[in-house]
């Protein structure tokens, strides 16, 4: 797709502009979903490299899928891991959803596991660990993601796994279970297939881990644990869960342990956190901080030659879709000039579909930027580190301050410089009150001069109370001796009495 890529000058891009469709070239197509699909794009200012998932609308409100396409990006906006594949940008155009991420050249496990690939029980093991912190962080998010298949497991250019896929995932609020028959079925859980049954009441996070089990199972054998297919009843999967999976002659105790707490049919022996994972015997000699680090090579590095994915992506894409990707850009312009000429409110003019008329932009698809949310994460953890130095450089200057939080007494400041007297704020011929309780500006300078109940923040009440300060009908004053024995130094404006 890259040579469609028009030779001439391109569109400058500013700061602060919302990215969208035509900051990027597109490459290539790598992967296909249901009614998605992912090609390699490049953005045009800063060269990088992404993965781009687009969705078409249309076939999105067809299928009865708004809902899990937005629920996704909300969900992919709120994660950072390293062994998922992270969201970079989202948007929209009149025809289709763009979801712009990682770009991961390794291809899936699904490809190489297709390819043959012999998976040692190290680079298994390494596989587990990996997935099991992506599961255990998602799980500090209340998140369930319902589908780890080696289809959704990405490798990177040395071989380390990455989650991606969540368009079933489901937000789970404190003590819910989630009810619905969700995910692919040779690696469902069986509690999730007793739900259908109505055997039991729900299902939660420990669904993953048994995925995880399945995943790694495969990698090890090159087949799953349990003959289950697509069109195999719910009683037949059940029997294959009592009879139980069957373990190679050739694989270590340690391995067949783990797999078989991760297989266990009940959910609450199961292993389903990380750790419980660091608890295993196969899993004892890696230190999880450093896996987190990508400290630990993998066993398998993927073919840096070639692209790791099925090449007929590419031609389908150029030769069989009614709308490829690089012809969008003229695709569009053409309607919207369409549009103009004819003073039309519709968004989308093709007739082919009763629907399309009525996708436009969708208000609820959340647009995102992570390059927006970092600099943003980053000027506010710099405003809170100002706010800290400026507060304790206050706090140093300022002997009053020891008084009032209580790391000093009054006596410990034998007094020289007193506070100021009502007498240094009277004038005579009037009478005011005043009191030192709070100081909201001075309480507004005297309640503009009127001066009914003066405040004054610096002084607590237990040294300075309310009653211990009038002018009222009075020449001789006093201040309390606790008052008197503080060595104080007023940095505050007096208010004028007239």
């Amino acid at each position: 797709m890259g040579a469609h890529q028009s030779g001439r000058g391109e569109k400058a891009f500013f700061p602060g502009e919302e990215v969208n469709f035509d900051h990027f070239n597109i490459l290539r197509a790598i992967g296909k979903g249901s009614f998605g699909k992912v090609c390699i794009v490049q953005k045009k200012d800063t060269k990088q490299m992404f993965a781009m998932k687009y969705v078409n609308k249309n076939q999105c409100m067809e299928r009865d899928a708004l809902k899990n396409v937005l629920r996704e990006v909300e969900i992919l906006t709120s994660l950072d891991h390293p062994f998922l594949v992270n969201l970079w940008f989202s948007f929209q155009d009149e025809e289709d959803f763009f979801m712009v991420a990682d770009l991961l050249l390794g291809g899936d496990l699904r490809y190489h596991i297709q390819q043959e690939v012999d998976f040692s029980e190290d680079a298994v093991k390494l596989m587990v660990c990996e997935l099991g912190l992506a599961l255990d962080y998602l799980q500090s998010k209340k998140i369930i993601h319902r589908d780890v298949k080696p289809d959704n497991i990405l490798l990177d250019e040395e071989g380390h796994i990455h989650l991606t896929d969540f368009n079933i995932a489901a937000v789970l609020e404190e003590g819910q279970l989630a009810t619905s028959m969700s995910g692919t079925k040779p690696y469902i859980a069986p509690e999730i297939f007793d739900c259908v049954l109505e055997l039991c009441v729900g299902y939660s996070y420990p669904v993953d881990w048994w995925s995880l089990g399945v995943v790694a199972y495969e990698a090890l054998r090159g087949c799953r644990p349990f003959d289950i297919h697509s069109n195999t009843s719910i009683q037949d999967v059940r029997n294959l869960f009592i009879l139980g999976p069957e373990f190679s002659k050739n694989w270590s105790d340690d391995m067949v342990d783990l797999l078989s707490k991760l297989l266990c049919m009940r959910p609450g022996e199961r292993i389903s956190s990380i750790g419980e994972l660091k608890g295993t015997k196969a899993l004892s000699k890696f230190n999880m901080d450093d896996v987190f680090r990508r400290k630990y090579k993998p066993g398998f590095s993927p073919p840096k030659g070639h692209l790791n994915c099925d090449p007929t992506f590419e031609l389908e894409e150029m030769i069989i879709e009614a709308k490829p990707l690089h012809k969008k850009k003229k695709r569009l312009a053409k309607q919207r000039s369409i549009r103009e000429m004819h003073g039309q409110l519709s968004l989308d003019l093709d007739t082919d579909s009763l629907a399309e008329g009525n996708t436009c932009y969708i208000s609820e698809f959340k647009v995102y930027n992570r390059y927006h949310e970092l600099e943003k994460r980053e000027k506010e953890q710099k405003e809170l580190r100002w706010e800290k130095e400026l507060e304790e450089a206050m706090n140093a200057s300022d002997p009053l301050n020891k008084v009032i939080t209580g790391t000093k007494s009054a006596e410990e400041f034998p007094g020289k410089n007193k506070l100021k007297t009502k007498e240094q704020f009277r004038k005579p011929g009037k009478s005011r009150t005043l009191t030192f309780k709070d100081s909201e500006g001075w309480k507004k300078h005297g309640e503009q001069k009127g001066l009914k109940n003066f405040s004054c923040e610096t002084t607590p009440s237990d040294i300075c109370p309310p009653s211990s300060v009038t002018t009222e009908n009075k020449t001789n004053h006093t201040l309390d001796p606790k008052i008197e024995s503080i060595d104080y130094i007023d940095r505050s404006p007096s208010p004028l009495i007239e």
